[in-house]
């Protein structure tokens, strides 16, 4: 064992490297986050299973070493004193790229392709996301369930070994029998294991009914959208609870329940009437899914182009009519032009806690509204 006073950190390179280039790589999905949630290859891979990896260019992690400038002779290796860690002491100068048509005369980074999976994608994306206002009702139990580290024990698994408490232990045994509080002579004994159990959060049961706007004016950039939101969406509430039913709603200007399968792969044709689905969306709470019994999520992706103004005061209608039955109502509308339409405008001038909005112009706007429709923010006494 080392002296008493020894800098241990000189003894852990590999595993601060490894934690650095973790950073990393962390860094650099959640740069790319708003663009790899929308990935093709990955929203149209035929189902979220985790098994797909997709690349995200890093820049290399060099070593830390001192840099001497080769033209000059004499070299000192001390500063002028009076600096403390973290001191900013000089700042290499940016680089400059060549103007246009010109190959440039400035040195370059070396990037590499890193590969991760799409469940460490997930992982980043979820990491705040909850169903909001979800309430102990009726009917079946719904389960949260994740690890949680409760516990240190003396046996357990090597991965989980907890040094600092381990370290520890051998000081105390140390400093009661030897006399002396110094690290010597590990023994099993001293060992200390975090254990973890799963955490299971009982509460009501929930549904989601999940409505999508197929009518011809959803071309390809707002399928994709629609289909990337659903995608996440889907992947978080089975990775996240264990019981959660999903319907699936699509409307041009008639509205049917379908499978999952056709909820993502059906094509765009004919008009728009969207107090259709909504209207469809009310039989399904008021036939099988009573507020008594279930935590009720309506989730619709339409472009706004509706019918007729007729239409879009029928269709808050309807909508006014759920929300004292939903925990929360999400509408999501997909521009191109950076306009509002007049659904929108009418959605507006509903003024309710359950009710949110929100516009997808780009790619990044998807975990916007991600973190949008499932912010937990409960008021005190709702159990999120």
């Amino acid at each position: 064992m080392a002296r008493m006073g020894q800098d241990w950190s000189l003894q852990r390179k590999g595993p601060t490297d490894q934690a650095r280039h973790l950073a990393r790589i962390k860094a650099a999905l959640r740069e790319r986050l708003g663009d790899l949630v929308t990935e093709e290859a990955i929203i149209g891979s035929g189902g979220p299973d985790g098994r797909q990896v997709v690349r995200v260019p890093l820049k290399s992690l060099e070593e830390f070493k001192f840099r001497f400038d080769p033209w000059r002779g004499d070299h000192v290796g001390q500063g002028a004193g009076g600096t403390e860690a973290g001191d900013v002491l000089g700042r290499l100068p940016t680089p400059r790229g060549g103007q246009a048509g010109d190959a440039g005369g400035d040195p370059g980074h070396d990037v590499y392709e890193v590969e991760v999976t799409v469940d460490e994608v997930a992982g980043l994306l979820f990491e705040d996301l909850a169903l909001p206002y979800l309430e102990p009702r009726g009917g079946r139990t719904l389960e949260q369930v994740g690890p949680v580290f409760r516990d240190i024990r003396k046996v357990g698994l090597l991965g989980n070994l907890d040094k600092r408490r381990t370290l520890k232990a051998n000081l105390m045994r140390n400093a009661r029998d030897a006399g002396g509080a110094r690290i010597h002579h590990l023994t099993p004994d001293d060992l200390r294991f975090k254990t973890w159990i799963e955490d299971r959060q009982e509460s009501g049961s929930a549904v989601v009914i999940a409505m999508r706007d197929v009518s011809g004016s959803m071309g390809d950039f707002k399928k994709r959208m629609t289909r990337a939101f659903y995608f996440w969406m889907i992947r978080f509430l089975r990775s996240r609870y264990r019981q959660v039913d999903v319907v699936f709603i699509v409307h041009h200007t008639q509205a049917r329940v379908v499978d999952e399968d056709s909820f993502f792969k059906l094509g765009e044709s004919g008009g728009t009437k969207v107090s259709s689905a909504y209207e469809l969306c009310r039989t399904l709470i008021q036939e099988r899914y009573s507020p008594a019994a279930w935590n009720i999520y309506p989730f619709h992706f339409s472009d706004g182009d509706n019918w007729s103004d007729a239409d879009n005061r029928r269709t808050i209608e309807v909508l006014e009519e759920m929300l004292p039955a939903v925990n929360l109502f999400g509408y999501a509308e997909i521009r191109e032009g950076g306009y509002a339409s007049t659904l929108m405008t009418a959605f507006g001038k509903v003024e309710h806690p359950r009710f949110r909005t929100v516009a997808i112009a780009e790619a990044p706007d998807v975990v916007r509204a991600l973190r949008r429709f499932f912010k937990s923010d409960a008021p005190a006494g709702v159990r999120p």
